[in-house]
């Protein structure tokens, strides 16, 4: 009966995943409750002109935003660098890019958010800059 005991041992492994978790085949996917980017952008195309705001959502993109799909490829790439705060001893160029302001508060990928950004001098033209798309066509490089 060797083979007998085998057998039953083998039947009794089953799978090393949890009931439910998908590994299996038998779990169930679940939406998560929000979109881990979802954000409100206010755009200024100057100091004296009426905000545009629109909001967006990455994975899935959605939202008002002219074009979301652009913005949070943007995002994607250049919004670590964008979303940090700058350093008080950094250095800048004094080079105008603009009277364009913008605010950007929600979450990005699922952490809170809220950054000003402008183009008073390069820093800001740079942070402005590596996240272009999500101000729509305010600017025109």
């Amino acid at each position: 009966m060797p083979g007998a005991a085998l057998i039953l041992s083998l039947a009794a492994c089953g799978s090393e995943h949890a009931p439910g978790d998908g590994a299996g085949g038998t779990g169930s996917v679940r939406p998560s409750a929000s979109p881990a980017t979802s954000l409100t952008v206010q755009v200024r195309a100057s100091k004296d002109a009426a905000p545009t705001t629109w909001t967006l959502t990455c994975d899935p993109v959605g939202g008002d935003h002219p074009d979301g799909a652009k913005a949070c490829a943007a995002l994607r790439t250049g919004a670590a660098s964008a979303f940090a705060k700058p350093r008080p001893d950094q250095m800048c160029t004094d080079i105008f890019g603009g009277p364009q302001t913008a605010q950007v508060t929600g979450t990005w990928n699922g952490k809170p958010v809220s950054a000003t950004f402008g183009r008073a001098d390069g820093c800001q033209v740079s942070r402005w800059n590596a996240v272009a798309p999500l101000f729509g066509n305010v600017v025109r490089n």
